[in-house]
């Protein structure tokens, strides 16, 4: 799959990674900022409750908790696909993979 850099379309200053044309770029600082909002559903907040730094290196965590905050629901594939993304992260397999990603691309 072909991938590009375009300037985020928030802030004008950073490139963000675009997978496709239909894609809405934003850089990894305007989605944290987007992402930081209170999320009042006491189960979804316990899930939601990880270490700033997962968010910071995964764009797919950062991806699932923009699509609660913005439908204010998700699909059980998608809470299973977070919860196991946040423990292979606990468990350091989560940084292996993404160093390996980014010496790929190098």
């Amino acid at each position: 799959m072909a991938a590009y850099k375009e300037l985020c379309r928030k802030c004008r200053k950073q490139y963000a990674l675009v997978t496709n044309s239909r894609q809405w770029p934003l850089c990894k600082d305007c989605e944290l900022k987007e992402i930081n909002k209170e999320v009042t559903d006491p189960k979804m907040k316990k899930l939601f409750d990880i270490k700033p730094e997962y968010y910071e290196q995964s764009g797919f965590l950062r991806s699932i908790k923009r699509n609660y905050l913005r439908f204010e629901s998700l699909t059980e594939k998608q809470l299973a696909a977070f919860k196991k993304t946040v423990q292979d992260f606990k468990k350091g397999k989560a940084r292996e993979q993404l160093a390996a990603k980014k010496k790929i691309k190098q």
